[in-house]
């Protein structure tokens, strides 16, 4: 793959020999080449924007796996990545850190991507899967799993079927599925009200050790992650990757209303459909090996626009920057001193918290 940046293109001939003119691209894009056939038109500034937030990312991965008391030298990283770990190194890269790290990024990407295609089909800046209670589910599912089948169903089994029994109830409850924003919305708020009673009440009646553990999981973590956890929702995130690229065009027409899309000859129902249906998938699997973190998917695709400063969906830069605001989280969450390794959760609804209260007040001022 490689990039051009020529703003204008020479003429062609026809078949008569008399020249042609070839439309140039728009001014401030580059041409990114995916070998001899394939050239897409990219913004120069989204261009810069990834390359910097990959380069970002790099850099807490290295401060994620280097800084603190047990934390790998800088000198030997490089030769531990290389499968020359040994004694302590060993133990932080492959159970302590490594595992915990790789399970950030995937888990990062599939919010960030699922929160990105939610708001493109609601059009909404303050729209997540959050909202139309799927994290609540989730939790609820978890909750019910460590209250009614302790020791049988793992937690992380409950998560997903609760996820996914949250969906189906919102799915039912609209009365046209997944395909109207507005009603899905505020069935999703329903659900999500029920889903939380149901934590509640497991939390005080389940015993105190189990509840504790039980209260992490469900404000989001990321301790003690595994190769396993890894591998799901790496797979998850690589099967929906492509589906997601699919629809990029589809929704960058369908954010221009529907009367116009269906002028264009694109299907928004079936596009909204669609996205919902993926957003709910990486919402899912993001939620079976962390819980329901909270806040990533709805800041990390407005932090996408306001940084490219460009329309449409903006996949990959949502995709990108949700890997890095998690894997920034849990580097907090492991290395700040004030607190003993609290739930990465915690630390996203923070972060969050205060951009949802700054997005509401700049809502306020454009209408005053």
């Amino acid at each position: 793959m490689k990039t051009t940046d020529r703003t204008t293109t020479p003429a062609a001939e026809d078949r008569t020999g008399s020249p042609t003119a070839v439309p140039a691209r728009p001014a401030g894009r580059v041409l990114v080449r995916v070998g001899p056939r394939i050239a897409v038109p990219v913004r120069r500034s989204s261009l810069i924007a990834a390359a910097l937030s990959v380069l970002l990312l790099l850099g807490a991965a290295v401060a994620t796996l280097s800084m603190g008391r047990l934390g790998i030298d800088l000198a030997d990283l490089p030769s531990a990545l290389m499968g020359g770990a040994t004694g302590k190194n060993a133990f932080v890269l492959n159970r302590l850190r490594g595992p915990r790290l790789v399970v950030a990024v995937a888990t990062g990407a599939a919010f960030g991507l699922s929160g990105a295609l939610f708001q493109s089909v609601t059009r909404n800046p303050l729209g997540s899967p959050d909202v139309i209670g799927l994290s609540a589910g989730s939790g609820a599912g978890a909750a019910a799993a460590a209250l009614f089948f302790p020791g049988t169903v793992p937690v992380w089994v409950g998560a997903l079927v609760g996820a996914v029994a949250a969906m189906g109830l919102v799915y039912v409850s609209t009365g046209t599925g997944f395909r109207n924003p507005g009603r899905l919305v505020v069935a999703g708020i329903g659900v999500a009200a029920m889903s939380t009673a149901l934590t509640q009440y497991v939390v005080y009646a389940v015993e105190r050790d189990k509840a504790s553990a039980l209260t992490a999981y469900i404000n989001g973590s990321l301790s003690a992650r595994s190769w396993d956890d890894a591998t799901v929702i790496w797979t998850v995130l690589l099967v929906c990757l492509p589906l997601a690229a699919l629809l990029a065009r589809p929704l960058t027409v369908g954010e221009m209303g529907d009367d116009l899309s269906t002028g264009l000859g694109a299907r928004p129902d079936r596009t909204a459909t669609a996205a919902v249906t993926l957003s709910i998938v990486l919402s899912a699997g993001a939620v079976s090996v962390a819980g329901p973190i909270a806040f990533v998917s709805l800041t990390a695709p407005q932090i996408a626009k306001r940084v490219t400063r460009g329309g449409g969906p903006q996949l990959v830069m949502s995709t990108v920057l949700g890997a890095l605001l998690l894997v920034l989280a849990d580097l907090a969450a492991q290395q700040l001193p004030l607190f003993d390794d609290l739930p990465v959760g915690l630390y996203t609804m923070a972060v969050g918290g205060a951009y949802l209260g700054y997005l509401l007040l700049r809502e306020w001022k454009r209408t005053v």
